[in-house]
């Protein structure tokens, strides 16, 4: 599953330089999770970074982009291949 910021997002500005995949970005008022980049940070991290450092815990799971871990690999594999 991608992830997705909530409304309950303070715009703390510390997750967005944290995703090894540039999905994060700022949105018309909050933080935005971009679910085609969004791998959980799997192929980088055994956990996903912005949720590590977020201090409102504002980041759960997607429950609109439900993808196994094995999905998740295949994504991050294509994305590399992009850079």
């Amino acid at each position: 599953m991608a992830l997705l910021i909530t409304d309950e997002c303070i715009n703390c500005d510390v997750c967005e330089p944290e995703c090894p995949n540039d999905a994060i970005s700022m949105g018309e008022e909050i933080y935005i999770i971009d679910p085609d980049k969004c791998t959980q940070c799997i192929g980088h991290f055994d956990t996903p970074q912005c949720q590590e450092v977020c201090p409102v815990d504002c980041i759960p799971l997607d429950p609109n982009h439900i993808e196994t871990d094995a999905q998740l690999q295949t994504k991050f594999e294509a994305l590399q291949l992009l850079k």
